[in-house]
């Protein structure tokens, strides 16, 4: 699967958000978008799932524009995690998950003990099957995005699209999260994620891009996420920590300075 943008603008009605955006992600890629708040990352998102029209350029898919694809077949494409969600009723968790279903049935139909099953595989997947019979609402915020996780890949998309996965987690469940999401992508799912912090891109991601007033650069962690484009992107001093950890891998890091 192949996921291009090729020279599009986005936004809403009059007014243009991006223009001339373009990056190719494949199968197995984990492509991460940093930038800060406003800039226009969830309205490209928007853009790629189809909920608003793509101003100037095109989306494709392994060569076709998304722009003729029906809503069910995007759906059956592409999974999609937001940032939050609580629905308005009390589900259990393995009903969240089959809602991923929704875009292989039919208008009245029911989910098959197939769907179930692909369902129940996503939790284990996740190693998260304890909270199979769980009431949604109920668990955890990081068992909440992992379970949305789950409900993304029961649609057995080729693409996984993340906004900001990981915004109201702490630190332990932002990491377990971030450890999933790239083990899907080492499995062969190409994966799109938006996030304010340059070392989720550092722990995961092999391709990054970067939105901020200078427009948008695509290319590697080590090539973008520099002192100069952090100060620049975000308007802090930060210092990019170099070492090596016990395996004898190299390690970056970026370390935000209080002066």
């Amino acid at each position: 699967m192949i996921l291009e943008i090729k020279d599009a603008s986005f936004g809403y009605s009059k007014r243009t958000v991006l223009r001339n955006i373009s990056f190719k992600v494949v199968s197995g890629e984990f492509f991460c978008l940093l930038g800060p708040n406003g800039v226009g990352k969830t309205t490209l998102f928007k853009s790629i799932l189809g909920f608003i029209d793509v101003k100037g350029g095109e989306i494709t898919l392994d060569g076709e524009n998304i722009r003729k694809w029906s809503k069910p077949r995007l759906a059956k494409a592409i999974g999609y995690v937001p940032q939050a969600h609580t629905p308005p009723f009390p589900y259990t968790v393995l009903d969240v998950i089959l809602m991923g279903r929704m875009a292989h049935l039919g208008l009245f139909s029911s989910p098959s003990r197939g769907d179930v099953k692909i369902a129940e595989e996503s939790l284990e997947t996740l190693s998260i099957s304890y909270l199979k019979h769980m009431i949604y609402t109920e668990i955890s915020g990081g068992e909440r995005q992992m379970v949305l996780i789950a409900r993304a890949i029961t649609q057995k998309p080729q693409l996984l699209i993340l906004d900001e996965p990981t915004s109201n987690l702490d630190y332990g469940n932002q990491v377990r999260v971030l450890l999933q999401i790239k083990k899907l992508s080492d499995e062969g799912i190409g994966v799109v994620m938006t996030s304010h912090f340059p070392n989720h891109a550092f722990l995961c991601s092999s391709k990054v891009a970067l939105l901020n007033k200078n427009g948008f650069e695509v290319g590697t962690t080590e090539d973008l996420i520099t002192e100069a484009n952090m100060r620049d992107t975000y308007g802090i001093n930060v210092k990019i920590a170099k070492f090596v950890d016990d395996q004898g891998v190299d390690i970056r890091s970026c370390v935000p300075l209080a002066n």
